[in-house]
Protein backbone atom coordinates (compact mmCIF):
# COMPACT_ATOMS: atom_id res chain seq x y z
CA UNK A 1 0.00 0.00 0.00
CA UNK A 2 1.35 3.53 -1.06
CA UNK A 3 1.82 6.34 1.74
CA UNK A 4 -1.42 8.01 0.25
CA UNK A 5 -3.69 4.99 0.51
CA UNK A 6 -2.26 4.68 4.26
CA UNK A 7 -3.20 8.08 4.82
CA UNK A 8 -6.58 7.67 3.36
CA UNK A 9 -7.63 4.46 5.17
CA UNK A 10 -6.04 5.63 8.82
CA UNK A 11 -9.79 7.28 9.22
CA UNK A 12 -11.43 3.74 8.93
CA UNK A 13 -9.52 1.16 10.17
CA UNK A 14 -11.94 -1.63 8.80
CA UNK A 15 -11.72 -0.03 4.68
CA UNK A 16 -8.72 0.73 2.84
CA UNK A 17 -9.90 3.31 0.47
CA UNK A 18 -7.55 5.03 -2.09
CA UNK A 19 -6.19 8.06 -2.71
CA UNK A 20 -7.16 8.68 -6.17
CA UNK A 21 -8.41 6.10 -9.09
CA UNK A 22 -7.20 5.94 -12.71
CA UNK A 23 -9.19 5.89 -15.02
CA UNK A 24 -7.43 3.97 -17.97
CA UNK A 25 -9.82 3.85 -21.30
CA UNK A 26 -9.76 5.06 -24.64
CA UNK A 27 -5.90 4.25 -24.10
CA UNK A 28 -3.89 2.97 -27.58
CA UNK A 29 -6.66 4.38 -29.47
CA UNK A 30 -5.66 6.25 -32.73
CA UNK A 31 -6.32 9.43 -33.36
CA UNK A 32 -8.55 9.45 -30.10
CA UNK A 33 -8.27 13.82 -30.32
CA UNK A 34 -11.16 13.35 -33.53
CA UNK A 35 -13.33 11.19 -31.18
CA UNK A 36 -12.87 13.66 -28.53
CA UNK A 37 -13.75 16.50 -30.67
CA UNK A 38 -16.80 15.02 -32.34
CA UNK A 39 -17.95 14.90 -28.31
CA UNK A 40 -17.88 18.03 -27.86
CA UNK A 41 -19.76 19.44 -30.83
CA UNK A 42 -22.25 16.59 -29.45
CA UNK A 43 -22.48 18.19 -26.41
CA UNK A 44 -23.00 21.60 -28.30
CA UNK A 45 -25.85 20.07 -30.62
CA UNK A 46 -27.50 18.76 -27.39
CA UNK A 47 -27.12 21.96 -25.25
CA UNK A 48 -28.76 23.98 -28.29
CA UNK A 49 -31.20 21.36 -28.79
CA UNK A 50 -32.53 20.37 -26.06
CA UNK A 51 -32.15 24.36 -24.38
CA UNK A 52 -34.54 25.09 -27.63
CA UNK A 53 -36.75 22.53 -26.79
CA UNK A 54 -37.13 23.22 -23.31
CA UNK A 55 -37.75 27.32 -23.92
CA UNK A 56 -40.70 26.64 -26.97
CA UNK A 57 -42.16 24.18 -23.90
CA UNK A 58 -41.76 26.59 -21.26
CA UNK A 59 -42.95 29.90 -23.74
CA UNK A 60 -45.86 28.74 -25.67
CA UNK A 61 -48.72 28.08 -23.17
CA UNK A 62 -50.78 25.55 -25.64
CA UNK A 63 -48.19 22.85 -24.20
CA UNK A 64 -48.24 23.12 -20.65
CA UNK A 65 -50.30 19.67 -20.75
CA UNK A 66 -49.60 16.26 -19.41
CA UNK A 67 -48.21 14.97 -22.68
CA UNK A 68 -45.36 17.99 -22.86
CA UNK A 69 -44.27 17.74 -19.09
CA UNK A 70 -42.63 14.22 -19.73
CA UNK A 71 -41.47 15.59 -23.28
CA UNK A 72 -40.28 18.90 -20.94
CA UNK A 73 -38.85 16.24 -18.12
CA UNK A 74 -37.01 14.28 -21.12
CA UNK A 75 -35.42 17.08 -22.40
CA UNK A 76 -34.33 18.40 -19.12
CA UNK A 77 -33.13 14.96 -17.96
CA UNK A 78 -30.76 14.80 -21.64
CA UNK A 79 -29.79 18.22 -20.93
CA UNK A 80 -28.09 17.76 -17.41
CA UNK A 81 -27.01 13.85 -18.23
CA UNK A 82 -24.66 15.63 -21.23
CA UNK A 83 -23.27 18.01 -18.88
CA UNK A 84 -22.63 15.27 -16.38
CA UNK A 85 -21.37 13.10 -18.91
CA UNK A 86 -19.39 15.14 -21.18
CA UNK A 87 -17.65 17.45 -19.80
CA UNK A 88 -15.99 15.42 -17.44
CA UNK A 89 -15.16 12.62 -20.32
CA UNK A 90 -13.42 15.38 -22.04
CA UNK A 91 -11.63 16.89 -19.24
CA UNK A 92 -10.33 13.43 -18.23
CA UNK A 93 -9.10 12.12 -21.66
CA UNK A 94 -8.43 15.31 -23.65
CA UNK A 95 -6.40 17.17 -21.47
CA UNK A 96 -5.19 14.03 -19.25
CA UNK A 97 -6.55 14.21 -16.25
CA UNK A 98 -7.30 10.61 -15.61
CA UNK A 99 -6.50 10.64 -11.75
CA UNK A 100 -9.51 11.23 -9.70
CA UNK A 101 -9.89 11.79 -6.15
CA UNK A 102 -12.18 8.75 -4.47
CA UNK A 103 -15.23 11.36 -3.36
CA UNK A 104 -15.43 12.80 -6.85
CA UNK A 105 -15.28 9.24 -8.33
CA UNK A 106 -18.16 8.26 -6.31
CA UNK A 107 -20.40 11.50 -7.36
CA UNK A 108 -19.05 10.80 -10.84
CA UNK A 109 -20.36 7.19 -10.47
CA UNK A 110 -23.71 8.78 -9.38
CA UNK A 111 -24.45 11.23 -11.95
CA UNK A 112 -22.70 9.57 -14.92
CA UNK A 113 -25.72 7.77 -15.63
CA UNK A 114 -28.18 8.34 -13.44
CA UNK A 115 -29.75 10.65 -15.89
CA UNK A 116 -30.12 7.94 -18.10
CA UNK A 117 -31.71 5.77 -15.68
CA UNK A 118 -34.46 8.41 -15.15
CA UNK A 119 -34.83 8.42 -18.82
CA UNK A 120 -35.70 4.98 -19.40
CA UNK A 121 -38.85 4.94 -16.98
CA UNK A 122 -39.70 8.51 -18.81
CA UNK A 123 -40.17 6.52 -21.44
CA UNK A 124 -42.08 3.83 -19.99
CA UNK A 125 -44.51 7.22 -18.75
CA UNK A 126 -44.55 8.41 -22.28
CA UNK A 127 -45.76 4.79 -23.12
CA UNK A 128 -48.66 5.21 -20.64
CA UNK A 129 -49.82 8.70 -22.01
CA UNK A 130 -50.02 6.98 -25.88
CA UNK A 131 -51.79 3.94 -24.49
CA UNK A 132 -54.62 5.90 -22.40
CA UNK A 133 -54.88 8.14 -25.46
CA UNK A 134 -55.23 5.70 -28.27
CA UNK A 135 -57.37 2.47 -26.02
CA UNK A 136 -59.26 4.79 -23.74
CA UNK A 137 -59.57 8.39 -25.57
CA UNK A 138 -62.83 8.83 -23.95
CA UNK A 139 -61.39 8.71 -20.34
CA UNK A 140 -57.87 10.52 -21.48
CA UNK A 141 -58.45 13.85 -19.94
CA UNK A 142 -59.83 12.15 -16.55
CA UNK A 143 -56.30 9.71 -16.23
CA UNK A 144 -53.60 11.67 -17.85
CA UNK A 145 -53.60 14.77 -15.81
CA UNK A 146 -51.26 17.24 -14.73
CA UNK A 147 -51.22 15.72 -10.86
CA UNK A 148 -50.98 11.87 -11.95
CA UNK A 149 -48.04 13.06 -14.21
CA UNK A 150 -46.37 14.92 -11.44
CA UNK A 151 -46.76 12.08 -9.47
CA UNK A 152 -45.51 9.90 -11.36
CA UNK A 153 -42.15 11.70 -12.75
CA UNK A 154 -41.73 12.16 -9.31
CA UNK A 155 -41.81 8.70 -7.97
CA UNK A 156 -39.35 7.74 -11.11
CA UNK A 157 -36.94 10.18 -10.18
CA UNK A 158 -37.38 9.20 -6.35
CA UNK A 159 -36.87 5.44 -7.40
CA UNK A 160 -33.89 6.25 -9.67
CA UNK A 161 -32.35 8.77 -7.33
CA UNK A 162 -32.69 5.62 -3.79
CA UNK A 163 -31.28 2.97 -6.05
CA UNK A 164 -28.50 4.73 -7.38
CA UNK A 165 -27.61 6.28 -4.05
CA UNK A 166 -27.92 2.71 -2.66
CA UNK A 167 -25.59 1.37 -5.36
CA UNK A 168 -22.84 4.18 -4.83
CA UNK A 169 -23.13 3.45 -1.13
CA UNK A 170 -22.22 0.26 -1.28
CA UNK A 171 -19.05 1.21 -2.78
CA UNK A 172 -18.01 2.89 0.56
CA UNK A 173 -17.88 -0.80 1.98
CA UNK A 174 -15.71 -2.11 -0.36
CA UNK A 175 -11.80 -2.39 0.41
CA UNK A 176 -8.99 -1.38 -1.98
CA UNK A 177 -5.41 -2.94 -1.60
CA UNK A 178 -4.42 -3.08 -5.05
CA UNK A 179 -4.94 -2.25 -8.11
CA UNK A 180 -7.01 1.22 -8.46
CA UNK A 181 -6.95 1.07 -12.05
CA UNK A 182 -10.71 1.38 -13.58
CA UNK A 183 -10.69 -0.36 -17.02
CA UNK A 184 -13.66 2.40 -18.40
CA UNK A 185 -13.93 5.72 -19.36
CA UNK A 186 -15.66 7.10 -16.34
CA UNK A 187 -15.88 5.77 -13.12
CA UNK A 188 -18.00 2.94 -13.94
CA UNK A 189 -19.90 1.04 -11.10
CA UNK A 190 -18.96 -2.49 -12.27
CA UNK A 191 -15.41 -2.05 -13.39
CA UNK A 192 -14.73 -0.06 -9.78
CA UNK A 193 -16.49 -2.57 -7.38
CA UNK A 194 -14.41 -5.75 -8.83
CA UNK A 195 -10.93 -4.12 -7.62
CA UNK A 196 -12.06 -4.37 -4.26
CA UNK A 197 -10.08 -7.06 -2.49
CA UNK A 198 -13.14 -8.29 0.59
CA UNK A 199 -16.36 -9.44 -0.44
CA UNK A 200 -18.28 -7.53 -3.23
CA UNK A 201 -21.24 -10.09 -3.50
CA UNK A 202 -23.94 -7.33 -2.24
CA UNK A 203 -22.43 -5.28 -5.47
CA UNK A 204 -23.12 -7.95 -7.81
CA UNK A 205 -26.46 -8.02 -6.75
CA UNK A 206 -27.13 -4.27 -6.70
CA UNK A 207 -25.84 -4.08 -10.55
CA UNK A 208 -28.23 -7.13 -11.50
CA UNK A 209 -30.90 -5.50 -9.79
CA UNK A 210 -30.08 -1.88 -11.69
CA UNK A 211 -29.62 -4.07 -14.83
CA UNK A 212 -32.93 -5.58 -14.06
CA UNK A 213 -35.14 -2.40 -13.83
CA UNK A 214 -33.29 -0.26 -15.69
CA UNK A 215 -32.43 -1.98 -19.05
CA UNK A 216 -35.33 -5.24 -18.86
CA UNK A 217 -38.10 -3.83 -17.12
CA UNK A 218 -39.12 -0.86 -18.95
CA UNK A 219 -38.73 -2.33 -22.39
CA UNK A 220 -40.98 -5.28 -21.64
CA UNK A 221 -43.58 -2.83 -20.17
CA UNK A 222 -43.60 -0.71 -23.28
CA UNK A 223 -43.82 -3.21 -25.70
CA UNK A 224 -46.92 -4.49 -23.79
CA UNK A 225 -48.41 -0.90 -23.76
CA UNK A 226 -47.89 -1.01 -27.56
CA UNK A 227 -49.23 -4.83 -28.23
CA UNK A 228 -52.12 -3.34 -26.42
CA UNK A 229 -51.86 -0.29 -28.89
CA UNK A 230 -51.79 -2.66 -31.85
CA UNK A 231 -54.68 -4.58 -30.35
CA UNK A 232 -56.96 -1.18 -30.08
CA UNK A 233 -56.24 -0.25 -33.93
CA UNK A 234 -56.61 -2.88 -35.23
CA UNK A 235 -60.39 -2.47 -33.89
CA UNK A 236 -60.69 0.62 -35.55
CA UNK A 237 -62.71 0.08 -39.09
CA UNK A 238 -60.88 2.66 -41.25
CA UNK A 239 -57.05 2.72 -42.02
CA UNK A 240 -57.28 6.26 -42.17
CA UNK A 241 -58.19 6.47 -38.63
CA UNK A 242 -55.73 3.63 -37.86
CA UNK A 243 -52.67 5.46 -39.49
CA UNK A 244 -53.47 9.18 -37.82
CA UNK A 245 -53.72 6.87 -34.89
CA UNK A 246 -50.19 5.28 -34.89
CA UNK A 247 -48.63 8.66 -36.48
CA UNK A 248 -49.17 9.54 -32.50
CA UNK A 249 -46.92 7.29 -31.48
CA UNK A 250 -44.24 7.36 -33.69
CA UNK A 251 -42.00 10.38 -31.99
CA UNK A 252 -41.91 8.15 -29.31
CA UNK A 253 -41.61 4.69 -30.86
CA UNK A 254 -38.54 6.41 -32.38
CA UNK A 255 -37.33 7.81 -28.83
CA UNK A 256 -37.32 4.26 -27.61
CA UNK A 257 -35.50 2.87 -30.29
CA UNK A 258 -32.33 5.22 -30.42
CA UNK A 259 -32.49 4.92 -26.55
CA UNK A 260 -32.73 1.11 -25.93
CA UNK A 261 -31.19 -0.41 -29.17
CA UNK A 262 -27.79 0.59 -28.53
CA UNK A 263 -27.94 -0.16 -24.75
CA UNK A 264 -29.42 -3.36 -24.80
CA UNK A 265 -27.47 -4.24 -27.63
CA UNK A 266 -23.97 -3.20 -26.45
CA UNK A 267 -24.58 -5.25 -23.12
CA UNK A 268 -25.96 -8.46 -24.94
CA UNK A 269 -22.49 -8.55 -27.13
CA UNK A 270 -20.47 -7.76 -23.74
CA UNK A 271 -21.81 -10.58 -22.24
CA UNK A 272 -21.80 -13.48 -25.03
CA UNK A 273 -18.51 -12.48 -27.07
CA UNK A 274 -15.10 -11.13 -26.05
CA UNK A 275 -14.41 -7.69 -27.80
CA UNK A 276 -12.03 -5.62 -26.84
CA UNK A 277 -12.12 -3.17 -24.15
CA UNK A 278 -11.37 0.54 -26.59
CA UNK A 279 -14.08 -1.73 -28.86
CA UNK A 280 -16.40 -1.67 -25.71
CA UNK A 281 -16.23 1.70 -24.07
CA UNK A 282 -16.50 3.66 -27.47
CA UNK A 283 -20.00 1.60 -28.04
CA UNK A 284 -20.70 2.64 -24.61
CA UNK A 285 -19.96 6.64 -25.10
CA UNK A 286 -21.86 6.30 -27.89
CA UNK A 287 -24.67 4.54 -25.80
CA UNK A 288 -24.59 7.67 -23.46
CA UNK A 289 -24.33 10.65 -25.98
CA UNK A 290 -26.25 10.02 -29.00
CA UNK A 291 -29.87 9.72 -27.66
CA UNK A 292 -29.88 13.02 -25.62
CA UNK A 293 -28.44 14.93 -29.00
CA UNK A 294 -31.17 12.61 -31.40
CA UNK A 295 -34.14 13.83 -28.94
CA UNK A 296 -34.82 17.15 -28.96
CA UNK A 297 -34.38 16.68 -33.20
CA UNK A 298 -36.84 13.82 -33.38
CA UNK A 299 -39.52 15.96 -31.11
CA UNK A 300 -39.01 18.88 -33.31
CA UNK A 301 -39.01 17.37 -36.85
CA UNK A 302 -41.69 14.73 -36.35
CA UNK A 303 -43.89 16.53 -34.26
CA UNK A 304 -45.90 19.37 -36.53
CA UNK A 305 -47.33 21.30 -33.64
CA UNK A 306 -43.57 21.68 -32.08
CA UNK A 307 -42.21 22.94 -35.63
CA UNK A 308 -44.99 25.26 -36.00
CA UNK A 309 -44.23 26.76 -32.65
CA UNK A 310 -40.37 27.48 -33.14
CA UNK A 311 -41.27 29.36 -36.21
CA UNK A 312 -43.81 31.66 -34.35
CA UNK A 313 -41.41 32.32 -31.66
CA UNK A 314 -38.76 33.32 -34.44
CA UNK A 315 -40.44 35.01 -36.83
CA UNK A 316 -40.91 38.19 -34.18
CA UNK A 317 -37.18 38.13 -34.09
CA UNK A 318 -36.77 38.08 -37.90
CA UNK A 319 -38.56 40.63 -38.21
CA UNK A 320 -36.95 43.07 -35.60
CA UNK A 321 -33.89 41.95 -37.64
CA UNK A 322 -35.46 43.02 -41.08
CA UNK A 323 -36.73 46.39 -39.17
CA UNK A 324 -33.34 46.76 -37.52
CA UNK A 325 -31.58 46.46 -40.69
CA UNK A 326 -33.74 49.06 -42.94
CA UNK A 327 -33.72 51.61 -40.31
CA UNK A 328 -29.58 51.18 -40.54
CA UNK A 329 -29.94 51.46 -44.40
CA UNK A 330 -31.89 54.58 -44.06
CA UNK A 331 -29.64 56.41 -41.73
CA UNK A 332 -26.11 55.37 -43.45
CA UNK A 333 -24.99 57.77 -45.55
CA UNK A 334 -25.77 57.86 -49.67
Amino acid sequence: MNPEQKSASMSNATFVRPAQFYISGFSNVPHAEYFYVFLCFVYMVTFLGNGLLLSVIYLVKTFHTPKYMIVFNLAFIDLCGSTAFIPKLLDTFLFDNRYIVYEACLSYMFFAVFFTHVQSWTLVIMAYDRFIAICFPLRYHNLVTKRAIAAMLLFAWGFVVTLRASAVGLIDRLSFCDSVVIQSFFCDYGPTYRLACNDASLNSIMAKLAIAVIMCLPPILIVLTYICIAIALSRIASGKERLKAFQTCTAHMIVVAVFFLPLLSTNIIVQISSISTNTRIINSTLTYTIPPLLNPIIYSLRTEEVLSSIRKLCKPIRMSNITLSKKVTSVSPH
